[in-house]
């Protein structure tokens, strides 16, 4: 139950369905709904979706594979009766009607809006207090002041970053004029309990070789994790530890497929294994630890990212070895949770990882309920914004 005795009408915003099978991108947004709602708050989700993402063309909405992936999730997680997907520009929805979607927001307290992705304004001027949620720090912030593309802030009150640094000395991304309240990515820990037999008997991730929108800023090249990686590729013969990476790398890709090859990198298909909820939580608690890459932006600027994807290794119980991207200035490092800069930092947190595994492994846990529990961060967030 919620920490306040104030129970809050709030509408929820973010990507599940506009690129179906995407576990991982899916409980991204869940854990801030499911965390809601765990609270004791009325939580309603709308996702805009917009034609081109529709597949396959040419049939109707109700029946694409968004439609389909989106009824499933819903339904998996009981909120069928809660939530919308919306043809962008229309009125035309899948689960709640649009006229329902109206009345959600003329009773809401707050808007959760992921990136900006909501634009519809009939939906957007009911809702006094509209935050911007911004889940992809540096680049956000770099697209609008470097190339001046509209990240549609200009529709929001509050804003919140999951960059920790954000404002700080140490990273040198600019603000755009705004105000950004920060806070750690939430958990929802009753769905993430610690984990016990290990299948995948090494360090594993999930993660998209290249994402999107790489920046020039400064003279330094804010790029993806294939730009990470690189620098890392002789790391498994280094040691005996295992490398499998659940990794959506194009075949095109022909030199760092065979580079990845050569180095002993064992690629697993996240299109099996992370491609529903379900199954991307089975992975990461089959696992033993993380190997936690970070796209190379986040290294650059220091913005004290942390993923919600090693968030999820750490409640499981799972260790996690995570490239720094300045988040060890606000999480303790070195027991459950290890930063590196250098093949050699990694090194070290394997030896030290395999002298203690059940230790780090209880310390893993520790910080997940510490430092990330859904209950603590969003009750948090929300005082903090309401304070704002």
């Amino acid at each position: 139950m919620k920490p306040d005795s104030q129970k809050r009408t709030i509408l929820f915003s973010g990507m599940v369905a506009a690129d179906p099978y995407q576990g991982g991108a899916t409980w991204a947004v869940l854990q801030y709904v499911l965390g809601l709602r765990q609270l004791g708050h009325d939580v309603y989700f709308v996702e805009p979706v917009k034609e081109k993402a529709l597949r396959p063309a040419g049939v109707g909405f109700g029946e694409t594979d968004n439609a389909r992936y989106f009824r499933q999730v819903m339904q998996d997680f009981g909120l069928e009766g809660s939530a919308a997907l919306l043809r962008e520009g229309s009125k035309e929805s899948i689960g709640l009607s649009y006229s329902d979607l109206l009345d959600a927001a003329r009773r809401a307290d707050l808007l959760f809006n992921v990136s900006g992705m909501l634009t519809d304004e009939a939906i957007l001027g009911e809702i006094s207090r509209r935050v911007y949620l911004d889940l992809d720090p540096a680049f956000i912030q770099l697209w609008h002041s470097v190339y001046d593309i509209d990240m549609r802030f200009t529709a929001h009150t509050h804003f919140v970053s999951v960059g920790m640094a954000l404002g700080t000395a140490s990273c040198p991304v600019p603000l755009c004029g705004l105000s950004w309240i920060t806070t750690p990515q939430p958990v929802v820990l009753a769905f993430w309990p610690r984990a016990e037999a290990i299948k995948y008997d090494g360090l594993t991730t999930i993660a998209n070789w290249r994402g999107y929108g790489s920046v020039e800023f400064e003279g330094q090249h804010y790029g993806q994790k294939a730009h990470s990686l690189r620098g890392f590729f002789p790391l498994p013969k280094m040691t005996r530890e295992k490398f499998l990476l659940a990794l959506a790398i194009h075949p095109d890709e022909k030199p760092d497929v065979a580079a990845l090859a050569d180095n002993d990198w064992k690629l697993l298909d996240p299109a099996e294994l992370a491609n529903t909820p379900d199954n991307y939580r089975r992975f990461i608690q089959d696992s033993k630890a993380e190997f936690g890459l970070a796209k190379s932006g986040y290294v650059l600027s220091r913005c004290g990212w942390f993923s919600d994807r090693s968030c999820c290794y750490l409640a499981s119980g799972r260790p996690v070895i995570a490239q720094e991207t300045g988040f060890s200035d606000f999480f303790p490092v070195g027991q459950g949770l290890f930063s590196f800069r250098t093949s050699e930092d990694v090194l070290a947190a394997i030896e030290s990882l395999n002298r203690d595994y059940s230790g780090h492994a209880r310390a893993a846990r520790d910080l997940a309920e510490t430092y990330f529990d859904s209950n603590k961060v969003l009750a948090s967030l929300l005082e903090r914004i309401e304070v704002a």
